[in-house]
């Protein structure tokens, strides 16, 4: 199938064609949707992706409202529009990927299976076709807490790119057939997580980011730099068995095998310490867990302990990505963690 069969097109797209709200908009959407915007520059592109997952709506939001507001960019942009068909499933930007469907940001690589694997395979024909000069990839975090980056590499590039949004640079050796592995195609790639999906910080912030990344004529020099970039490295990916069960509650009720308090993303990007319980544990113990590193090697016994049904960090600790929805921690990962002073855990 071809990419015309697969993606719709939008070049320069004027205001009356965008609806009132990015609701409006995303009705109007039939397929994933390529955005074409003419910078002042001809010569060079910028890319941003973006709504790789149905209920991640901050990257819309920005983009509709600076295509509203009819903004210039610097060079020429290309926008994708990547998960629109489970973002319009009733009701809208409530669902992740399509009921049986595959994760859409795990799907950029061979042998691109299915229907997300054509649509990543097909959005990335239009980054080689286009050859931009960098790379952003626009979601919201699974639970709430503050803005971070991830990529898979660290350099002054990527550090700028980081810049334009946060503070934080998350450097990763795992691979899962994200679209932030474009940078291995040697073009700066950074996947920017905005913050929850309900948070009107994370809509803004999007929105200023995507107005400092269009405006620039230079975006990856660290002379430029909106504030020094802390880098963690290499986390680890703790994730739930299959067939575990999780709950949310203020005491396990006895029926789950992991047991979280319902505020337990408060602790993003938050130091915990070896006292400070995490959770609870059910009859199956840790085995239900796994703590991959980037080398794939396992790691529990350095991550977590159990003691008196409790689970605590193994040693003081730095998690991130902590959700508080079942769904996301089954399908995708309970959380990631480095040690306390942002290295690695070996």
């Amino acid at each position: 199938m071809s990419n015309a069969n697969l993606l719709d097109y939008l070049n320069d797209p004027s205001p009356r064609t965008l609806g009132r709200s990015p609701l409006e908009w995303l009705d109007r959407l039939n397929k994933p949707t390529v955005v074409h915007v003419a910078g002042r520059d001809r010569s060079r592109t910028r890319a941003m992706a973006t709504l790789l997952h149905g209920n991640e709506p901050s990257g819309l939001f920005a983009l509709h409202r600076w295509l509203l507001e009819q903004h210039t960019p610097e060079v020429n942009m290309l926008f994708l529009l990547g998960g629109v068909y489970p973002a319009k499933i009733p009701p809208a930007l409530s669902s992740r990927q399509l009921p049986e469907g595959r994760d859409l940001n795990r799907c950029f690589k061979e042998p691109f299976e299915g229907e997300e694997g054509a649509i990543a395979k097909a959005m990335l024909a239009e980054l080689r076709k286009t050859q931009p000069e960098c790379l952003l990839d626009v979601h919201n975090t699974s639970g709430t807490g503050p803005a971070f980056a991830v990529s898979i590499t660290n350099d002054a590039a990527h550090q700028a790119l980081t810049s334009l949004y946060t503070d934080r640079l998350i450097m990763t050796d795992l691979r899962l057939g994200a679209l932030m592995e474009y940078s291995e195609q040697e073009v700066p790639t950074v996947t920017i997580e905005c913050g929850g999906a309900q948070d009107d910080h994370a809509h803004q912030l999007a929105y200023e980011g995507l107005v400092r990344y269009t405006s620039r004529a230079d975006v990856l020099s660290l002379e430029k730099a909106e504030w020094n970039v802390a880098v963690l490295r290499n986390p680890i990916r703790v994730e739930l068995a299959p067939e575990a069960t999780i709950e949310y509650r203020l005491e396990p009720s006895g029926h789950a095998d992991l047991t979280f308090p319902p505020d337990i993303e408060h602790r993003n990007f938050g130091i915990v310490s070896p006292d400070e319980p995490l959770g609870w544990i059910g009859k199956k113990g840790l085995g239900i867990l796994t703590a991959i590193s980037h080398n794939r090697t396992e790691n529990m016994e350095q991550v977590l302990r159990v003691q008196d049904g409790q689970i605590y960090p193994a040693q003081a600790i730095k998690a991130f990505m902590i959700t508080t929805n079942p769904v996301i921690a089954k399908s995708d990962c309970l959380f990631y963690a480095v040690k306390a002073t942002g290295e690695p855990i070996f």
